[in-house]
C-alpha cells in the first residue's frame, strides 16, 4: 500500500506583503528546525518576480524576532530552475537571487549551487546539478525546504503543461523545453521526483493573473496542472494573496 499523501494547505493573506512575511517565517522556522535536528538547512529558491519581497525581508532580518538570528553559515542554497542564459543574463534566476538576497547575507560561496544555465549541453548540466543536490542533502533524504512560483497556466519550475520532463519519475533533474512563449530557448529543472524527496514545499501566489491557474489547484481540477502535482514529505503549502484567491480575509 503506498504511503498516505502529505497534507496540502491553503493559506489566503491579506496582501502580497503579508505573503512575503509569512514565508520568511516559514524559513525560519524550517531552518532552526533543520540545523537543530541535522547540523544544516538545504533550501530551494524559487525565480521570478514573487520572491524579491520575500528576499528582502529575509536580508533585512525581518522575521519573527522569536525566531531568533537565521543560520546562513549552515545554510545551503539551491534553485528549483533556471533559464538557458548565463548568470549575468537579466532573465537569469541566479542574478535575481544574488541581488536581491545572496549578496545581502553571510552564506558561504561554497554554499550556493546555481545552475548552469549557460552550457551548451543542458542535460549533462542538469545530472551534475542532480549530482550536488544529491551529496549535498544525503543525510536529509532530500531538500528541507523548496519554494516554488505558479504560472498563469499553472506551470511551475518550468514544468509547463504537455512537458515531456513531467513524466520522469526517477531522475531528480533534467532539461527541460522552451515555455510557450520560446524565450529563452530552454531550462534546466528540478523533476517531480526532486520535489517529492523535499520535506516540505511552499508556493507563493500573488496577483489576479494568477486566480484562474489557483482556482484549478484549489479545486483539483481535472486535468491537473503542473502545480497540483506537487507533493513532500510533510506536506505542500500554498502561500496565496486575495487578489490570487479572489477572496477577502
Amino acid at each position: 500500500m503506498p504511503p498516505p499523501r502529505a497534507p496540502v494547505e491553503f493559506r489566503v493573506l491579506p496582501d502580497a506583503d503579508a505573503v512575503a512575511r509569512a514565508a520568511a517565517e516559514v524559513f525560519a522556522a524550517s531552518a532552526a528546525d533543520a540545523v537543530d535536528a541535522r547540523g544544516r538547512f538545504t533550501v530551494a529558491l524559487s525565480g521570478g518576480s514573487t520572491p524579491r519581497a520575500l528576499h528582502a525581508r529575509l536580508a533585512g532580518g525581518d522575521v519573527a524576532g522569536a525566531l531568533g538570528l537565521l543560520p546562513w553559515g549552515r545554510t545551503f542554497v539551491f534553485f528549483g530552475d533556471e533559464r538557458a542564459v548565463p548568470p549575468a543574463d537579466p532573465a537569469s534566476n541566479y542574478r535575481m537571487a544574488r541581488q536581491t538576497l545572496l549578496s545581502h547575507v553571510p552564506v558561504p560561496a561554497s554554499h550556493v549551487f546555481r545552475m548552469e544555465g549557460e552550457a551548451a549541453d543542458r542535460d549533462a548540466a542538469a545530472r551534475r546539478y542532480e549530482e550536488a543536490l544529491r551529496g549535498e542533502t544525503a543525510v536529509g533524504g532530500g531538500l528541507d525546504l523548496v519554494f516554488l512560483g505558479l504560472g498563469d497556466d499553472g506551470h511551475t519550475a518550468s514544468l509547463f503543461p504537455g512537458s515531456p520532463a513531467l513524466a520522469e519519475t526517477s531522475r531528480g533533474g533534467g532539461a527541460a523545453p522552451a515555455p510557450p512563449s520560446g524565450t529563452p530557448p530552454g531550462r534546466k529543472t528540478h523533476t517531480m521526483p526532486a520535489r517529492a524527496a523535499a520535506r516540505r514545499v511552499v508556493f507563493l501566489v500573488t496577483g489576479e493573473g494568477k486566480r484562474q491557474a489557483f482556482a484549478r489547484v484549489r479545486t483539483a481540477a481535472q486535468p491537473l496542472v503542473p502545480a497540483a502535482r506537487v507533493t513532500a514529505r510533510e506536506g505542500v503549502l500554498w502561500l496565496a494573496d486575495v487578489r490570487a484567491a479572489d477572496e477577502h480575509v
